[in-house]
């Protein structure tokens, strides 16, 4: 009723070509500096994982070794998937702040600039404050 652009007279907002986005410079830039992160640090993570996993299935006598008290090399181990874990998003969400961020926030900028109106009166519409 009331959240139609065109019955208040404004242009009808002409949708974003998404696949046209996907072809730009910038856009192969940000996929690029992401999958760069991602799929390395991935397959390091999955080869680590699975390593203690191997280790914990046939190295009995290696993983229960003492290192002190009750503490043994599987179960240090073990916590330090948990910290790798950690690491990696710390490494992942600063990395993602210096060098994904900014060229997402340009580009979602040229988006806004090219196209107010599809996404400014969304945003409006969807919060009913139009």
């Amino acid at each position: 009723m009331g959240s139609d652009p065109s019955a208040s007279g404004a242009p009808p907002a002409v949708p974003v070509d998404f696949t046209e986005v996907q072809e730009r410079p910038q856009f192969q830039e940000l996929r690029k500096r992401h999958r760069s992160f991602v799929f390395p640090m991935a397959a390091a993570f999955l080869l680590w994982y699975f390593l203690y996993v191997l280790l914990a299935d046939y190295a009995h006598e290696f993983m229960s070794t003492p290192v002190f008290g009750n503490i043994n090399i599987g179960l240090i181990l073990g916590l330090l998937q948990f910290v790798s874990t950690f690491g990696i998003t710390m490494w992942y969400v600063s990395y993602a702040n210096k060098r994904l961020d900014p060229l997402a926030e340009d580009l979602r900028n040229d988006l806004e600039e090219q196209n107010p109106e599809v996404f400014h009166s969304e945003a409006h519409d969807e919060k009913g404050t139009k």
